[in-house]
Parts: C-alpha cells; structure tokens; sequence
C-alpha cells in the first residue's frame, strides 16, 4: 500500500540513528564529502521535534587501521608496535566521530542553529562465558599465506586463523551478545544537557571485567554486531524509535527475484517469520531486522524504521523506509 501525507504517525522524542560503516567510504576524504552530504538530513529529523543519537559501523575503517599498523610492524617491528582490535575500533570511534562532528557544525552553521555535538569513544561489556567465544567466526584483518598464519599463531597462541574462500588465511574473532553500555550515564548527561551524541561506533568496544585488577575493564578482541549495539544503545537511552540506514528504502522479501516485495508496515511477529523462513542476508539485512524486532519488544510504542539515509526525514515523517512494530 503507498503511504499518503494524511497518514497518522507519532513523532518520537528520542531518536537513536545508526549509519553504516559502507556508507562512509573507502577514505578519510571520502569519509568527509559523504558526512557532509548527509548532516544535513540528520538535522532535518532533529528540526521535526526529535533529539537524537547518532551511532555508526566502522568495517571498513577499522580494517584500514589494522592492515596499517600491520604492514608497518611487519616492515619496522622495532619501531611500531603491534595493534590490535580493541585499540583500532577505539581509533575508528576517535576519527569517524570527529568527522561526524565537523559536518555537522558545517551543516549548523550553514541553517543558523547553535546545537551542540559531541563523541564518546564507547566500551561494551560483554559476557566472558558468552558461547561465542569458544567459536569465534568473525573475519579481520588482511588475508595471510598458510605460512604468515602459522607464524602469526605461534607467536600468538590465543589467536585463531582459517582459510578464506580460497583467497587465503585471516584471523577470527568472536561476535560476543552486548550487555551493557559503560558509558551510558555519560550519554543520558549530555543529552540531558542538548547534546547531539555520538556514540557506540562499530558496536562500541567489547571489554570484560578483569577481577585479577579489582574489577576493572579490559579491552577483548571480539567484533559487537552493530546493529545490536545500536539497538542497546537505544534501549539503555530510553529512546523511542531505532532508525537503521542502509542502502536501500525498504526491507524486501524475495530479494532479486521478480515477486520481490518491499515491506513497508510489518509486525515483529511478520518479521520473526521472515527471519525464520531466511529471507534476509545473514550479514546484512538480517542483523538490521533482528535488532528492530528486540527493540521493538523491549517496550510497548517503540518503533524501528529500516530505510536510506537519502530519505531518512522522509521515513521520520512516515512515507519511507520499513516501518517495524510490535
């Protein structure tokens, strides 16, 4: 059915907005042009009434990190030392928020607004009996020879490599269940205080506590499925509506075949039975509708919107995206 402006839809108060990690380029200059071009939609959902949070995916750029700090190791380990995830996700977060910061003091400063925005490099606890870490399946980092993998496993026990679709050996991690969001009292504070947030890059940054150091955090090399973190992050900010931008305006079933159906309006039960029947892609869609159907289940009148961050006001406003409910 196509949506009409006389459509009834309650503007939320508090808006959790997560960018993709593809959606920020393959550069830092890239990154930049990209950011730019979208600040000023990002204002366009705050001007309709919301507040909001601003959390993004950091693939792309936390590769980039680590394959650098790789090759320079490799070439001068005397000289520059080993990086590993926690730390280059912790970097992702510094420059992806700095960039995010800066287009959007462009795009205020253009539309004579006077908001103002801030990062917060985000740790994630996780459980450290979490079951994923006994099958660790996510890939990072560059592609290794059979013999560079070994190498890397003997001077690295506690590490695990596999082959690659033939295109060689990288090593794994795990995609640990995020529990809770260290930083999330600082969040509530500066969006007490009329702060644009930014926060939660990538999944934020998994860390366990370290009973050996009186409880204290202790960065683990694991990967946070983002759309997850994002929807901790809205649920611990007591948000009222997850909007997840992708690269197209609807969730769809039968993707690429000729009955190909966009969703516009789905229940979370509709979605749960998508899910199950396996119509969408395992590291990309289904993520985003798994993260819409718990939010949306964590408390009565919350919404999850999966739609393009081209048409992301438009989505606020009800006349894209799809719209998931409980």
């Amino acid at each position: 059915m196509t949506r009409s402006l006389s459509r009834s839809f309650q503007k939320p108060n508090r808006v959790v907005i997560a960018l993709g990690g593809n959606a920020l380029g393959n550069t830092p200059q890239e990154q930049i042009e990209r950011l730019r071009a979208c600040a000023p939609t990002l204002l366009k959902v705050i001007e309709m009434g919301n507040e909001i949070i601003i959390t993004h995916g950091n693939g792309p750029q936390v590769g980039m990190i680590q394959k650098a700090f790789a090759i320079a190791h490799a070439e001068a380990p005397d000289s520059v030392p080993a990086m590993d995830l926690p730390e280059c996700g912790a970097m992702s977060q510094g420059y992806i928020g700095y960039h995010l910061q800066q287009a959007i003091g462009v795009a205020m400063h253009k539309s004579y607004k006077r908001w103002h925005v801030a990062s917060i490099v985000t740790q994630i606890e996780v459980d450290p009996g979490d079951p994923a870490f006994l099958n660790p399946t996510k890939p990072i980092g560059a592609f290794l020879t059979r013999e560079q993998a070994a190498a890397e496993k003997a001077a690295h026990p506690e590490m695990t490599f596999v082959e690659d679709s033939g295109r060689g050996w990288r090593r794994v991690v795990a995609s640990p269940e995020p529990k809770k969001i260290v930083e999330y009292e600082s969040i509530l504070n500066l969006l007490d205080n009329e702060f644009i947030v930014i926060a939660c890059g990538g999944g934020g940054i998994p860390v366990v506590r370290d009973y050996s150091d009186k409880g204290a955090y202790k960065g683990v090399a694991a990967v946070i499925d983002k759309d997850m973190g994002g929807e901790l992050l809205a649920e611990d900010c007591q948000a009222d509506t997850l909007v997840l931008l992708t690269a197209v305006d609807h969730v769809a079933i039968n993707f690429g075949k000729p009955d190909q159906q966009d969703l516009e309006d789905v229940s979370a039960a509709e979605a749960q039975a998508y899910v199950d029947e396996g119509q969408f892609g395992k590291g990309s869609m289904e993520p985003k509708v798994r993260a819409g159907i718990k939010f949306v289940r964590s408390r009565p009148g919350r919404t999850c919107i999966i739609g393009s961050l081209e048409h992301a006001a438009e989505a606020m406003a009800g006349l894209s995206g799809t719209h998931i409910h409980a």
